[in-house]
């Protein structure tokens, strides 16, 4: 089953074909960083207008990379929610009208369910059952997934996701959008040892996150010490070894809850290099086996939501005519997904 995915959640326009017997055939990325950078952040407008421009051309694009024409496509799989829901629209739109044209099975995606199943497109995917954290500017949460459709959320974060709070943060300090990326890079150059950061909801039991109180702790240390031009690179560091401690002891509470031995990273914080080997050297001290997608898949894509969109195709799952698109979408509302058997 060929299964072209759409991804139009927040800023990024996602397209691929992903074929059930060789695999993804094509993807295509479009950011909207430099759209959104003179303001800081994401415009929901903007982000709506520019997937407009941009998603037909990225069909056409992933069509010809793949060698296909529209009427070889088998199925059409897009991101329902959660995310910007002018966005979603724009994707639901497109990839259900497509589909209507086309005379061929959709199905609508959650966006988390998308990021839990990333690393399946790798050469060597991890097997069900398994563990996931998936980190990113708006989530931050631990999934135990047994098979595809059986998810059971263990613990997310209370305020701020990790992703929005390293965002957060690097505002603070005055380091250009996106914040998180120029925030690591900062960070290599600092001492995490010159300040202490607590690790938050460390010091009790359960797997809920909290870091808003991490970032209140990091702006008071900057507002002290913000004329020392070295502070700003300790202080990166430190948060951020601060937040790759806490997820790490979360991560381990959770493998010993469930007696997993797979642990799974995904989402835009997944591409952390100090997160990856903070996990890695967890998984060789304690015997997991610890995997993740690859680096341009940790965020949005196209290709996470065609693979997903196909296995819930081959599960003779289908959707009715409706355009669904749900700004808010609880993973573990997933079992009410507007599909039909």
């Amino acid at each position: 089953m060929k299964v072209l995915g759409i991804e139009t959640s927040c800023d990024e326009t996602g397209v691929a074909v992903y074929d059930s017997e060789h695999g993804l055939l094509a993807h295509a990325l479009y950011s909207q960083v430099e759209l959104h950078a003179e303001y800081g952040g994401v415009v929901p407008e903007l982000a709506s207008r520019d997937h407009v421009r941009k998603l037909l051309p990225l069909i056409d694009q992933c069509l010809g990379e793949s060698g296909l024409t529209r009427d070889a496509i088998d199925g059409v799989a897009y991101t329902a929610g959660p995310g910007l829901i002018g966005a979603l629209l724009v994707g639901a739109a497109a990839g259900r009208s497509l589909a209507m044209a086309l005379d061929i099975p959709a199905i609508a995606v959650h966006h988390m369910e998308g990021h839990l199943l990333a690393p399946m497109l790798e050469e060597n995917p991890p097997a069900f059952p398994f563990v996931a954290l998936l980190v990113s500017g708006g989530h931050t949460m631990l999934v135990e997934v047994r098979e595809l459709g059986d998810y059971t959320l263990l613990g997310e974060t209370l305020d701020d996701a990790a992703g929005e709070a390293f965002d957060k943060t690097a505002k603070l300090l005055g380091l250009p959008y996106p914040g998180g990326p120029a925030l690591a890079r900062l960070a290599e150059r600092g001492d995490a040892g010159r300040f202490a950061f607590p690790r938050p909801m460390t010091d009790r039991p359960g797997l809920e996150f909290s870091f808003s109180g991490l970032k209140t702790h990091t702006r008071n240390l900057w507002l002290e010490h913000n004329e020392d031009q070295s502070a700003r690179a300790d202080i990166a560091a430190g948060f951020q070894k601060a937040v790759t401690e806490t997820l790490a002891i979360k991560c381990r509470r959770a493998m010993q809850q469930t007696g997993s031995g797979q642990l799974i990273i995904s989402g835009g914080v997944g591409a952390n290099i100090a997160l990856r080997e903070k996990l890695t050297a967890e998984g060789e001290k304690h015997g997991w086996n610890v995997s993740y997608p690859r680096l341009e898949f940790c965020t949005d894509n196209g290709a996470m939501i065609a693979f997903a969109g196909c296995k819930h195709l081959l599960a003779g799952e289908r959707q009715d005519l409706e355009i669904s698109a749900r700004a808010r979408w609880p993973l573990d509302q997933l079992v009410s997904a507007p599909r039909l058997a």
